[in-house]
């Protein structure tokens, strides 16, 4: 028996570097990685989010939804990240404006692009 893997999908940075020079998304992934399957998300990580002025660049992503890019996101935004995974996940359409986010994550958006239906993909 297999497990179809979960729709929502948790995009992390592999190459925003910490203050120290380090890959900023191993700590936060190893952080998230727990939670994640029973929230109903993925993790996965790729070569840039185009974050680069404001790492760790992280998205949040859905069919037919829209998708969110956050930037500035350090370890301690885990908990707010996944409370933002929950309510994201539980929205029809993944819509929701900065006041309606968790408090960690405001002033963080980069970018909410809105699905667009009737596109192939």
């Amino acid at each position: 028996m297999t497990t179809a893997s979960p729709a929502y999908a948790l995009v992390l940075c592999s190459r925003c570097k910490d203050a120290t020079g380090q890959p900023a998304a191993a700590a936060l992934e190893a952080q998230l990685a727990p939670y994640l399957p029973a929230g109903g998300f993925r993790l996965e990580t790729v070569a840039c989010l185009a974050g680069c002025a404001r790492p760790l660049a992280v998205a949040f992503t859905a069919p037919s939804k829209a998708t969110f890019l956050f930037g500035d996101i350090v370890p301690k935004d885990a908990d707010a990240l996944l409370t933002f995974g929950r309510q994201y996940r539980d929205l029809a359409d993944g819509w929701c404006n900065e006041g309606q986010r968790p408090a960690g994550l405001r002033g963080k958006t980069l970018a909410r692009i809105p699905h667009v239906g009737g596109l192939a993909g």
